[in-house]
């Protein structure tokens, strides 16, 4: 990408978008367009249209969407389908009409089958059933990224879609429907400081599920850094990413029981108080770790640990809302 391209951030203000913003400024990008959801709706054809036709972005990030925990997949199903379909249709299909040369657009590990072989490679999609709890969600991000290989072939477009695993860090939602690190570490955090403030022994905090499922994490500013060097691949290097059923793992190369992540969050916020998995709650899937052979290949890898980023992340929503 040139420097002085027009790039456009859909979703700049969430966890994702803005460490993409971040990310180019410091690769030193002037051209970066964004808009707050009150300025364009993207669920909005007419004015998804009107945006593309009049700022010609020649490079899009689709960071834009509808995302949480498995709370909050359960509690709003139809709202994740819907908001997420919408979202897609509306900005690939302005995408193509506009001539965007490369978008990026993001998938989730959810969209493998629920108990498909570890660690889950792209040919392992849609060979099985999803998980139910996050099947409305997952069925919106397989459209989007079977849309992106239909466009590809159809009308040589360049749009490249990947899946990451769970993604964490500074800016995320820190509430009961996010996703399950940030929505826990707002748990632990809170729980501590009511203790502190009622002078009294710390109250419990209940954990969804057994604590046996497995997750991956990425840190939010890893995933961001693959997501430019994607970017800027060559032809050569980028083509295989561009065939009808293609799509990338952005893996992070290992993963961590609930149980285990709980206490490293406990240990880290300072939180010593009872903690209660409730077993009526679903565990989600057993497991989702990514194979990162496609990874491998383009030689990057990431360079945030988890127990690193965690911190990192703490600290940060400790100046926010300590």
């Amino acid at each position: 990408m040139d420097r002085d391209s027009t790039i456009y951030i859909a979703g700049h203000s969430g966890l994702v978008g803005s460490a993409l913003e971040r990310c180019l400024r410091e690769a030193g990008y002037r051209n970066i367009v964004t808009r707050s959801h009150a300025e364009l709706d993207l669920t909005n054809q007419q004015l998804v249209q009107a945006f593309f036709k009049e700022v010609r972005p020649r490079y899009v990030f689709l960071a834009a969407g509808r995302v949480g925990g498995i709370r909050a997949n359960s509690t709003y199903p139809a709202e994740f389908i819907h908001t997420n379909l919408a979202i897609e249709l509306n900005v690939l299909h302005a995408a193509r009409c506009h001539d965007v040369e490369r978008l990026l657009f993001f998938g989730s590990s959810c969209v493998y089958p629920r108990l498909a072989p570890q660690p889950m490679r792209e040919e392992h999609l849609l060979t099985g059933a999803l998980e139910p709890s996050s099947r409305p969600y997952a069925i919106a991000k397989l459209a989007g990224m079977a849309m992106c290989g239909a466009y590809n072939v159809q009308y040589g477009t360049r749009f490249i879609p990947i899946i990451p695993p769970t993604v964490y860090g500074p800016n995320d939602s820190f509430d009961e429907d996010g996703h399950v690190l940030s929505a826990l570490l707002a748990r632990f955090a809170d729980a501590k400081r009511a203790a502190q403030y009622e002078g009294r022994g710390s109250r419990p905090v209940t954990v969804w599920g057994t604590g046996a499922a497995r997750r991956e994490f990425i840190f939010v500013d890893d995933l961001a850094d693959v997501c430019l060097l994607l970017m800027c691949l060559g032809e050569e290097s980028l083509g295989p990413l561009l065939q009808p059923e293609s799509v990338m793992n952005i893996g992070a190369g290992g993963d961590i029981a609930i149980g285990d992540l709980v206490a490293l969050i406990a240990e880290v916020v300072g939180y010593d108080g009872p903690i209660v998995f409730d077993v009526t709650k679903p565990d989600g899937a057993p497991r989702k770790l990514l194979d990162r052979t496609k990874c491998d290949r383009l030689g990057w890898h990431p360079r945030v640990a988890l127990a690193e980023g965690w911190r990192r992340t703490y600290e940060w929503y400790e100046r926010r809302h300590g």
